[in-house]
C-alpha cells in the first residue's frame, strides 16, 4: 500500500498489468485510501525517461493493448481500470441516459455534448484537433473545454486512448505529444469487450463482490461513498 517502502528493484509493466488485473482499479497518483497507486509503486527516477520502465508510457500502453481502460474516471483523477472490470465499472459509474437526454434534462452542458459528438465522429481524435473542431481554441474557453472533458470521463462516456505527436501545418512534429480520446463504447468494441447488459445495481454488486477480497476496508468504504452519489 502507499505507506510501504518502495522496493529497490524496478516495478515493470508486467508487474503493473498483473496488479491491475487483480485489484481492478489502479490510480496513477495516490487517490484511494490504503490502496496502491502507480506513483507509489514505482521508482521516481523511472518516470519520464521514455524507457520500458517509464510508467508515464504505460498509461497509454494499457488502453492500446486492451489490458485496461484509462481516463480521469474518479474525482477528475487518472485511473486504470482492468478490462474484465471495465464493462461493470462503466455501468456502475455511467448514466442510463444518453448524453443528449442528460443535456435535454439540464444535467449536462452544451460543451460536453458538442465534444462527445465530435469524438463519436472522429474516434481517437487528439486534443488540439478536438478543441479546434469544437471551436474552443480561444484561451478563455480552455476551462470550459477541460471541464467538459472531465465530465465525459467522469461519466465514462469517453476514455483516453493514447497520445499522438503534435504536427504543424507541414505535417512536422511540433511540441509535446497530445492526448487522444475515443468513446468508451468504441474502446470496448475494439478491445473485444461487450457492454454489461444489466443495470447499475447489478454492476455495483459485481464490483463489490470482486473488491471485498482484495481491497482494504478503508478503500472499499471510499468507493462505496462514490457509488452512493451515482445512484441518487
Amino acid at each position: 500500500m502507499e505507506n510501504e517502502t518502495k522496493a529497490a528493484a524496478p516495478f515493470t509493466f508486467g508487474d503493473a498489468a498483473e496488479l491491475v488485473a487483480n485489484i481492478g482499479l489502479l490510480p496513477l497518483a495516490p487517490l484511494i485510501p490504503e490502496h496502491p497507486s502507480l506513483k507509489g509503486l514505482t521508482r521516481e527516477e523511472d518516470w519520464h525517461t521514455d524507457t520500458e520502465l517509464d510508467p508515464w508510457k504505460w498509461r497509454v500502453r494499457f488502453p492500446g493493448e486492451g489490458t485496461a481502460a484509462y481516463g480521469k474516471f474518479l474525482k477528475k483523477k487518472a485511473v486504470l481500470v482492468a478490462r474484465e472490470w471495465f464493462p461493470y465499472f462503466a455501468a456502475a459509474f455511467g448514466s442510463a441516459l444518453t448524453l443528449k437526454e442528460r443535456y435535454d434534462n439540464g444535467l449536462s452542458g452544451r460543451e460536453a455534448l458538442t465534444i462527445l459528438e465530435i469524438i463519436e465522429e472522429n474516434e481517437g481524435i487528439e486534443t488540439r484537433q478536438l478543441r479546434a473542431s469544437a471551436e474552443m481554441k480561444a484561451k478563455e474557453k480552455k476551462t470550459a473545454f477541460d471541464n467538459a472533458l472531465n465530465e465525459l470521463q467522469g461519466s465514462v462516456d469517453i476514455v483516453i486512448s493514447g497520445v499522438r505527436p503534435r504536427l504543424n501545418a507541414d505535417g512536422e512534429k511540433n511540441g509535446w505529444n497530445s492526448t487522444s480520446f475515443e468513446t468508451a463504447a468504441h474502446w470496448m468494441r475494439e478491445s473485444g469487450m461487450a457492454p454489461f447488459a444489466g443495470d447499475k445495481e447489478e454492476a455495483i454488486a459485481w464490483l463489490k463482490a470482486r473488491i471485498e477480497p482484495v481491497w482494504t476496508p478503508a478503500a472499499a468504504t471510499w468507493i462505496q461513498k462514490i457509488w452512493a452519489k451515482t445512484t441518487k
